[in-house]
């Protein structure tokens, strides 16, 4: 069973979301070489990672406060929102209760950050990571957002050594985070 609209955004409601609407068609997004995904991109590609004091073990106290922190630092800095604090947000077929035959596909959502948001704390099912869920009972988030421009993309991921952390991929920023 598919989720309506109205479903999906009360599910991301409580991560501080507002679900504005479904985006039809194909979302444009920084290139990337073929074969290449964020995790893999070089800082050639446009790749930006969190600080190291920003990278936070799945298992301690203040990980939510760091993933937090760091996603919205980011999102900042390299200019996620529009003016509205708008944005689009990945979520996985599967997560939705459908697909075609339940092979893993992405359905991107524009959505807005409100001013009480809280993507760890919130715990809300569509940003979970499947994959920290071999290593921890604990909430760990992982998801894709795009800025609307296309120019830019943040992955917040989960590394194999239990650690979490945001990446960026903006191929038009020199590595001092200029605009070439």
């Amino acid at each position: 069973m598919t989720l309506t609209d109205a479903e999906i955004g009360n599910l991301l409601a409580p991560a501080g979301f507002l679900f504005i609407e479904g985006v039809q068609g194909t979302v444009q997004l920084p290139p990337l070489p073929p074969y290449c995904s964020p995790a893999s991109a070089r800082p050639e590609h446009g790749r930006f990672d969190s600080r190291q004091d920003e990278v936070a073990d799945v298992d301690a106290s203040d990980m939510a406060d760091k993933v937090n922190t760091s996603w919205y630092r980011m999102a900042d800095e390299y200019g996620l929102f529009d003016g509205n604090c708008e944005f689009l947000l990945a979520v996985n077929c599967v997560s939705l209760g459908g697909g075609p035959d339940d092979q893993p596909s992405t359905v991107w959502f524009r959505v807005r950050l409100l001013d009480d948001w809280d993507l760890v704390g919130s715990e809300v099912d569509l940003l979970r990571s499947g994959f920290a869920t071999l290593f921890t009972d604990r909430f760990v988030p992982e998801f894709f957002v795009a800025s609307l421009d296309g120019r830019m993309m943040m992955n917040t991921t989960v590394w194999g050594n239990g650690t979490v952390s945001t990446i960026v991929i903006r191929p038009q920023l020199s590595p001092n985070g200029s605009t070439p």
